[in-house]
């Protein structure tokens, strides 16, 4: 049975985006909330106003984007901070993600959504929640190769995300990224896509 709308989800560094770049080329068409983030705090992104009214002048950079490091410094520092900062976006992020999926009507639409668990509303919104999931020492090693952070960054942000015993619960598929090759995901993304997406 086709699958209208697949929920897409897993920690920092677990693959997950290129879990879905497979999906895409499924078949899928893809509405990714971090881009969407990306977009309503980059220069002249409806969210930048409400963010400086709420944390101050000094989280946008000099270029008129959110200064990210700064943000995430601030949201992870805080339980408090970081719930005012969600505040602020998921409620923007969830209105343009529902267009975007209008806009493909017809389709299988993977929601890609690194908070899906944590959220009080995504499961609800999908027909199946996809799970890429990996050692936390794996995705320690995949974001400081990637982003230059430090490991202690990395541990703030994977510590802020569900326990991956908690995604896996809520799941209805989990691919496990760890010690295999591209071949090797993309096989499984394929026999996934093969249940799910045909």
């Amino acid at each position: 049975m086709k699958i209208e709308r697949i929920g897409l989800t897993g920690g920092i560094g677990s693959g997950k985006s290129t879990v879905a770049r497979v999906l895409v080329a499924c078949g899928a068409v893809l509405v990714d909330t971090d881009a969407i983030a990306r977009a309503l705090t980059a220069p002249g992104g409806a969210a930048l106003p409400l963010l400086a009214e709420r944390f101050g002048p000094g989280v946008i950079g000099a270029d008129g984007a959110l200064d990210r490091a700064r943000m995430r410094e601030i949201a992870f520092g805080d339980p408090s901070s970081r719930r005012a900062l969600e505040v602020v976006l998921h409620p923007l992020i969830g209105e343009q993600a529902q267009r975007e999926a209008a806009a493909a009507a017809g389709r299988t639409i993977l929601f890609d959504v690194p908070l899906l668990t944590e959220s009080g509303h995504w499961r609800a919104r999908v027909d199946r929640v996809l799970v890429v999931d990996c050692r936390e020492q794996t995705q320690l090693a995949r974001v400081v190769a990637r982003s230059g952070w430090a490991e202690s960054a990395v541990l703030a942000v994977i510590a802020q995300q569900a326990a991956r015993a908690d995604r896996r619960a809520i799941a209805d598929a989990v691919i496990y990224n760890d010690d295999i090759d591209f071949d090797a995901l993309r096989t499984q993304v394929h026999a996934l896509a093969d249940r799910w997406l045909r």
